[in-house]
């Protein structure tokens, strides 16, 4: 059948009035198909146009007053709540299991949304953070790259000479080391830097009392507000004079806001100027201002506001290389200069000469974590608003029978969606509040909830959203889909496929939930079987003291007398950096039948004769350092990773030589061999390592092991007054080598606690939906039960008969989770070269695990439904 020209019907339908578009449609289509027979389709077009336009009159186009006012916008939302509340109110259990999972679900997005956002806004309390660059050096071995934090003096020359133009600020700092502050009667101990005087004013400090230019005076101090309260109280301090290390006199020329926790530099405490730094080493005058060979500072610089990144990166890159041409062995190391963002110092910093990806593959990993989550109280929702969908077909029909389109149903079942969503946003920030203070504990953070921040608000509205649209979209569109007929008819079934989305989402939440739990098993695994691995020394009873002033030097012999005077200490030694670490590493080292293209750089630590004593370690071969023997001042103890690195088959009496850049070549011996000691990263190789007594630098710890009989809580007030008579200028401040040792395992601990906790309220939450929908399947079956009751079916068959589903979905998602976690487990575990491995039974116990919470939580509802009189339950039939 030809039909008329559809633009024509479009036009006409758009400006005819509403209660004569039928009329008028029907008298030109009936037009239309008598001319087409009389004088063809095309001449019929041509009329039909015509005739259209021929209506554009005042009585086609005026409208007509509806009989009934149309309903406003406002009105219907009225009614949609209204309808909302009603239903929420009629079904109190399920409507608890949506408010309930859905507000857990997003408070751990909440709260996993503000730790990413602390993560990802790392450093941007600094003004210049975009701008802002560290200087440093990277260098190409036989062994691979080596990447320098520090520098060496000349560099900064260089930079401030020829490339002064692509820099608003350069600046050189020392490392940030704790000193012990001073004034008056005060004496506290905390972490600095001596920094140029323009470092202030590149960070955007933000000062309380006088100026970011105070470090300009030779003999200032800028202190942190926490830091001058300890030491002055409550006064504006500026003018007042104080010392740094008992030897440095400086006047407080600016006191600058505690830096946050998020920021870089939070944990120093003052700043000094680093001409006052150099004038008071020596050496650094002497020496380093023209050594291309040692690094001992940081660069930090700003970017001048029209430079280009990669423009100066590549105009730097070879600033070092050029001024080495006098130099053949210094330049076979091709040093490259590059410039590291401040916003990859957090996320993106280098580890072992790689760019370390793994903590913000860790932000990535929690991001999902959070997201997976709120999926799963998401879709709880889903899951109950379908299930019950038969006891709403009847409104549904009745709904489009009198008038109702699809577009209002889809609208109200979105309204209730949001409802919920909104009641269960303002439980989720009480949960938040409430949660902050654990969640900041156990992910070392300061994060507090924005409430006066538009971000944030603009944010949760999103949030509840987004959320309202996931949640509600399934229900909204499947339950507005029942066709009038077929439910007022009585004849509507939801049909044998209807229950598999329910299902398959069942089996998503399990998946996600197990996985969960599986990677929260195999990361505290991992961890612990770091803290078993053998140690090589013993941490208990281990006490460290770092010389923090000059008044702790040359009084060691004193020191120890009268510490085992005490009857508390059994012995003391000294020591370069804390046992738990390596403090420093040289090259330069030969001995008889070395590889030339081996590297040969080394751990070292210069320590006093008893450090073996004190520290506990495990000699393998030969003997341990003796003030018996004169000559152990040449004589070296290595560890095994240095004999199996250097190939030596008899390592005593072996002799070692250090070339140490210009100096005399050292001659040593080898006296003895240590089982490993795990100084660095529990989860990796142990280093090779050579133990000194005669070396290049001096000790900055001292190390005491308290007697066994002697507990700490006795021996502590012993040594703080020996302490304080020998050395009453510095505070009195120890470490635990078993807690430093701890500390190695604080990220990891982190993720791990975190991780359980969001696994744990992955099940609950996937739980709240099972006892949902197990609740509804079994008031659905309440009659099938009755009969199978009647003849004869007993409790347990009942239960097994409702359980049975439900077991079948969670062992489905246990076979697809088990595979899932295994892989990705399995490579997180790779990044270890220390590590553990995936075992059957953490599958297995699991999936048992897993199995066990379904009943339980599913056996309550079977076993209420199975034990209900068959006489109430048939009573309708």
């Amino acid at each position: 059948m030809k039909t008329p020209p559809r633009l024509a019907d479009r036009l006409l339908t758009w400006f005819c009035a509403p209660h004569l578009r039928e009329e008028v449609l029907g008298d030109l289509h009936e037009r239309y198909a008598v001319r087409v027979k009389q004088r063809g389709e095309a001449k019929a077009r041509w009329y039909y146009w015509r005739d259209v336009l021929a209506y554009v009159r005042p009585e086609f186009i005026r409208r007509q007053p509806d009989e009934y006012p149309q309903p406003t916008n406002t009105t219907m939302l009225r009614n949609y709540l209204k309808i909302a509340f009603r239903n929420l109110a009629r079904n109190k259990v399920s409507s608890a299991i949506n408010i309930g999972g859905l507000a857990v679900g997003m408070a751990v997005a909440m709260l996993i949304g503000l730790w990413v956002y602390d993560e990802l806004s790392f450093n941007t309390y600094h003004q210049n953070y975009s701008r802002i660059v560290q200087v440093r050096t990277r260098e190409y071995g036989e062994h691979g790259v080596g990447v320098n934090s520090s520098v060496q003096y000349p560099l900064i020359t260089e930079l401030k000479t020829n490339y002064k133009t692509d820099f608003k600020h350069i600046v050189a700092t020392s490392w940030d080391v704790d000193n012990v502050l001073s004034a008056g009667d005060a004496k506290i101990s905390r972490k600095g830097l001596f920094m140029e005087p323009t470092g202030p004013d590149m960070l955007t400090l933000k000062m309380i009392y006088g100026s970011r230019a105070g470090l300009k005076d030779p003999h200032s101090i800028l202190l942190s507000e926490s830091t001058a309260r300890a030491l002055f109280g409550d006064i504006d301090p500026v003018n007042q004079l104080m010392k740094i290390s008992n030897k440095l006199d400086v006047k407080v020329t600016g006191v600058y806001e505690d830096l946050p926790l998020n920021a870089q530099f939070n944990d120093v405490k003052f700043l000094a100027p680093f001409d006052l730094w150099v004038s008071n080493n020596p050496w650094i005058q002497e020496k380093a201002m023209h050594d291309w060979q040692n690094h001992f500072l940081k660069i930090y610089a700003e970017l001048a506001p029209d430079a280009d990144f990669d423009k100066v990166a590549a105009d730097i890159k070879n600033a070092e290389m050029k001024k080495l041409a006098n130099f053949p062995e210094e330049a076979k190391r091709t040093p490259e200069v590059f410039m590291l963002p401040m916003r990859d110092w957090h996320l993106h910093n280098y580890k072992r000469g790689q760019i370390d990806e793994g903590p913000m593959q860790m932000v990535w990993l929690i991001s999902i974590i959070g997201v997976f989550v709120l999926l799963l109280a998401c879709i709880n929702f889903m899951n109950l608003s379908t299930a019950r969908s038969e006891k709403r077909a009847k409104e549904v029909g009745i709904r489009k029978s009198v008038g109702s389109v699809r577009s209002q149903l889809v609208n109200q079942f979105f309204s209730e969606s949001f409802l919920v969503v909104v009641l269960a946003f303002v439980l989720a920030l009480l949960l938040t509040y409430v949660s902050l203070p654990w969640f900041n504990d156990v992910a070392a953070k300061q994060i507090v909830i924005p409430w006066t921040n538009q971000w944030f608000w603009i944010a949760s509205l999103l949030f509840i959203g987004l959320t309202g649209f996931v949640a509600g979209s399934y229900p909204a569109l499947y339950l507005s889909s029942f066709q009038p007929v077929k439910v007022l008819k009585g004849t509507f079934r939801v049909g044998r496929f209807a229950s598999i989305p329910r299902k398959a989402l069942v089996i998503i939440q399990f998946t996600v939930s197990v996985t969960l739990i599986i990677g929260t098993i195999i990361v505290f695994r991992q961890i612990q079987f770091a803290k078993n691995r053998p140690v090589g020394y013993t941490r208990d009873g281990l006490l460290m003291v770092e010389m923090k002033s000059g008044d702790f030097y040359g009084k060691h012999e004193l020191l120890r007398t009268e510490l085992q005077r005490t009857g508390a200490v059994e012995e003391i030694a000294e020591s370069m950096g804390k046992v738990t670490e390596v403090w420093s590493g040289n090259g330069g080292f030969n001995w008889k039948g070395k590889d030339p293209s081996l590297d040969d750089s080394f751990g070292t630590l210069v320590v006093t004769p008893e450090y073996g004593k004190t520290v506990g370690w495990q000699l393998v071969k030969g003997r341990d350092f003796s003030r018996e023997f004169i000559a152990d001042s040449s004589g070296i103890v290595i560890n095994e990773a240095a004999v199996k690195y250097m190939g030596l088959k008899q390592p005593i009496g072996e002799r070692v030589s250090w070339k140490f850049q210009d100096q005399p070549i050292l001659n040593y011996r080898i006296l003895g061999v240590i089982k490993d000691v795990v100084m660095e990263s529990p989860y990796e190789p142990i280093a090779p390592t050579i133990f000194m007594i005669r070396g290049h630098g001096g000790t900055n710890w001292i190390d005491i092991r308290l007697k066994p009989t002697v507990s700490a809580s006795e021996a502590l007030p012993k040594i703080e007054g020996v302490f304080k008579k020998l050395i009453p200028s510095a505070p009195f401040e120890y470490k635990f080598a078993d807690q430093e040792y701890a500390l190695k395992f604080a990220a990891e601990e982190r993720v791990g606690k975190l991780a359980s906790v969001f696994a744990a309220l992955a099940i609950f939450i996937s739980c709240l939906g099972l006892f949902g929908l197990s609740s509804f399947i079994a008031e659905q079956r309440t009659k099938e039960i009755g009969v199978r009751k009647v003849l004869g079916a007993s409790v347990l068959n009942l239960w097994g008969l409702l359980s049975k589903e439900f077991v079948m979905l969670v062992v489905i998602a246990l076979g697809i989770a088990t595979p899932v976690a295994y892989y990705f487990l399995s490579n997180w575990l790779q990044k270890y070269t220390y590590r553990t491995e995936p075992s059957w039974w953490i599958f297995a116990a699991t999936g048992a695990g897993a199995l066990v919470i379904t009943l339980l939580t599913i056996s309550f509802q079977s076993i209420k439904a199975a034990l209900v009189n068959p006489v109430k339950s048939l009573r309708s039939e």
